[in-house]
């Protein structure tokens, strides 16, 4: 018999397969130099104004040091600048170059896709559930920092 998986663990390997999925895909769309670990970036980028590292670090979980690395390799590879922030001269704003909005547009869409193959494979119904658990999950965190889901029964 086996063991049973911890809901953690199964939501990691889910990731990890959607993550691997997408730099499949994204190779194949010409984006062959993007990692696992420009993540941090492009999850949490401002599209529009663009980020400070520290916005960067305090949303991803990761340290400055983490996300400066991210920063300095998407930087050297084109699809990030550093501006200067126009409220403090001291600071940078982590800004999308051309090619940073391409990557960012493909990678969106291709986690759409992502998620139609899934409704696909599993049924609508359980991908909408689940996207709705976990979107409730994720406020009751935000409301609540070290909340657990027992919480969520009140």
């Amino acid at each position: 018999m086996s063991e049973r998986i911890a809901l953690p663990t199964l939501l990691a390997q889910a990731k990890e397969a959607a993550i691997a999925e997408l730099h499949a895909r994204m190779a194949g769309e010409g984006f062959t130099d993007i990692r696992s670990s420009h993540g941090c970036v492009f999850a949490f980028i401002d599209p529009e104004g663009g980020s400070r590292l520290t916005y960067l670090a305090d949303r991803s979980g990761l340290t400055k040091q983490a996300v400066g690395e991210a920063v300095d390799d998407l930087e050297e590879r084109g699809y990030v600048r550093r501006a200067p922030d126009p409220l403090d001269k001291r600071a940078k704003i982590i800004k999308l170059t051309e090619r940073g909005d391409a990557a960012l547009a493909t990678s969106k869409r291709i986690f759409d896709e992502i998620e139609r193959d899934w409704q696909e494979q599993l049924g609508e119904d359980i991908v909408v559930a689940l996207r709705s658990a976990l979107e409730r999950l994720r406020r009751v965190g935000a409301e609540e920092p070290g909340a657990t889901p027992a919480r969520l029964r009140g």
